[in-house]
């Protein structure tokens, strides 16, 4: 029988890390501070992106829908979590977990290409800048981002439907703090190596082929910055690309560590943590990072700010 066919009443209990209590309270603070400083830094960039006429670029429309992914993306499983972590019934319904998959895998995927875009326009715009505002024009850029989110929605349907497919028997403890595919795989029953094979290709397509285009983007970048006379010009186009290549790096590096290492029970907890710094740490620092490396970003924020206490005035 499959999960689809078993009650939809069913609750899943997300174990996390409840057989070590004592992690609970330090685990709730971590969460919740990274919450309001995910919510806050991406509505902020979201907002200076969109009220900065300097800001109006293609650069500043993809950090704007990489914000917006952050923001639903962090949501789709923190407050679940916190209210698990105070709850001493750690559950969450078949529908919620059914959701919670839906929307982590649609938005995770989705940022995979999105990121492979966003070194594509800084590849352009420091490679062949005469060409740049041909190339990346906003029509051209509003495809960009749509076949992003599409890719990433029609991939999450078809791994969802696959995942959900699988005979539990009765199994309903997720040895993890969310509804993830990995730890969705160990409930089921039967064999599930077509299935992990079908997740090892997907995230071949998804992690391994876009952040391998992303370093030769970034090799072609390199030798096009060292060659540029100006100080003042390579300080600000290393500032921009070093900010982007952090980013990869956090994201990329976790996400192939957890979807591409061989299952190994001895790996499990560190799984968890990995898939934590993913889906919650990396969302939070995508913000600062992008502010605190970018003169553009902080000049506008502090135009903005001065806007808001004349207003006040």
């Amino acid at each position: 029988m499959s999960v689809a066919n078993e009650s939809i009443s069913r609750e899943f209990i997300l174990l996390g890390f409840s057989d070590r209590p004592w992690l609970e309270l330090p685990l709730f603070v971590v969460f919740l501070v990274s919450y309001i400083l995910t919510i806050f830094g991406n509505m902020m960039i979201i907002l200076v992106s969109r009220l900065d006429s300097k800001l109006h670029t293609p650069m500043y429309f993809f950090l704007t829908n990489l914000s917006l992914l952050d923001l639903c993306y962090t949501t789709s499983t923190v407050p679940q979590m916190l209210i698990n972590i105070c709850s001493t019934r750690k559950v969450i319904s078949y529908g919620g977990c059914v959701v919670q998959l839906f929307i982590f895998l649609s938005l995770g995927s989705t940022e995979c290409f999105l990121l492979g875009v966003m070194s594509l326009d800084r590849f352009l715009a420091i490679c062949r800048p005469l060409h740049y505002s041909v190339i990346m024009h906003q029509r051209r850029c509003l495809h960009l981002a749509a076949a992003c989110w599409i890719s990433g929605f029609s991939n999450s349907v078809l791994q969802s439907t696959w995942t959900l497919q699988m005979p539990l028997c009765g199994h309903k403890e997720v040895d993890h703090f969310f509804c993830e595919v990995p730890a969705l795989l160990k409930l089921s029953c039967v064999d599930t190596t077509a299935n992990e094979a079908e997740l090892f290709f997907i995230s071949v397509l998804f992690l391994l082929i876009p952040v391998t285009l992303i370093l030769i983007s970034y090799a072609f970048i390199v030798q096009a910055v060292l060659k540029i006379r100006s100080a003042e010009c390579r300080r600000k186009a290393f500032g921009t690309c070093g900010s982007h290549l952090i980013v990869v790096v956090l994201f990329y590096g976790t996400a192939i560590y957890m979807y591409l290492q061989p299952p190994s029970p001895s790996s499990k907890d560190r799984g968890k943590m990995v898939s934590l710094f993913y889906g919650i740490i990396t969302p939070m620092l995508n913000p600062l990072i992008y502010t605190l490396r970018n003169e553009e970003v902080k000049g506008a924020f502090k135009r903005l700010m001065k806007r808001i206490i004349l207003i006040g005035k």
